[in-house]
C-alpha cells in the first residue's frame, strides 16, 4: 500500500539530511585528497596522506551503509516529483548509490591489489605483486568511478538548483537543514 502524497512529510528528517550532506562532504574530500596524494614525498608523508584518503573511504562506507539502512527503515518518504523529472531523479539517486558502492568496493580492491601502507601503522599486503596489469586496471576503474560520481553528483546538485531557482517547487528546501527561530 502506498501512502497518499498529502500524508507524506514535506521535508526530510534530520538524520536523512545529515547523512546526505555528510555523504556529499566525504565524496568531495575523497576526490580532493586523491588529487593531491602524489604531491607528497614518497615514504611516510605519502603513506600518511594515503591513510587519510583510506580513512575517509572507510568513513564513507559506514555512512553509506547507515544511510541505506536508514532509508529502507526509518527515513521519511516524500512525495516524488511527477512525470519524467521524477523518473530521472529516481534513476539518478539509484545511480549515485550504485556508483558510490562500486567505488567503495574498488577502493578496497585497489588497496589490496596494490598493497598499501596505512599511515605508518601497517601495510596491506599486495594480492599479487607481479600482476601489474591487474593493479593498473583496478586503479583506472577506481579513478573512472570517482569522476563518474562527481559528474552525476554535479548533475544532481544542478537539478536541485534548477528546482529551486526555476521551478520554485521546494524540492531543494526539503534537503536543507531547517533554520532555527
Amino acid at each position: 500500500m502506498t501512502e497518499h502524497p498529502q500524508s507524506l512529510p514535506d521535508r526530510y528528517d534530520r538524520t536523512t539530511i545529515l547523512l546526505h550532506w555528510l555523504t556529499a562532504l566525504l565524496v568531495v574530500l575523497l576526490w580532493g585528497s586523491a588529487q593531491i596524494i602524489d604531491f607528497f614525498a614518497k615514504g611516510p608523508p605519502r603513506w600518511n596522506m594515503l591513510g587519510v584518503h583510506m580513512t575517509l573511504g572507510v568513513a564513507l562506507t559506514g555512512v553509506i551503509l547507515v544511510r541505506i539502512f536508514w532509508r529502507l527503515s526509518a527515513g521519511h518518504r516524500l512525495a516524488t516529483v511527477p512525470g519524467m523529472l521524477g523518473l530521472i531523479a529516481r534513476f539518478a539517486h539509484l545511480g549515485l548509490y550504485a556508483l558510490i558502492l562500486a567505488q567503495l568496493a574498488l577502493g578496497f580492491a585497489n588497496a589490496w591489489v596494490r598493497g598499501d601502507h596505512v599511515y605508518t601503522w601497517f601495510v596491506i599486503p599486495a594480492f599479487d605483486p607481479a600482476d601489474k596489469v591487474l593493479r593498473k586496471d583496478v586503479g583506472e576503474l577506481h579513478d573512472l568511478f570517482a569522476n563518474l560520481i562527481l559528474i552525476v553528483a554535479g548533475l544532481h546538485a544542478a537539478a536541485g538548483l534548477f528546482h529551486h531557482y526555476f521551478l520554485r517547487d521546494g524540492v531543494l528546501r526539503r534537503m536543507l537543514p531547517q533554520r532555527q527561530g
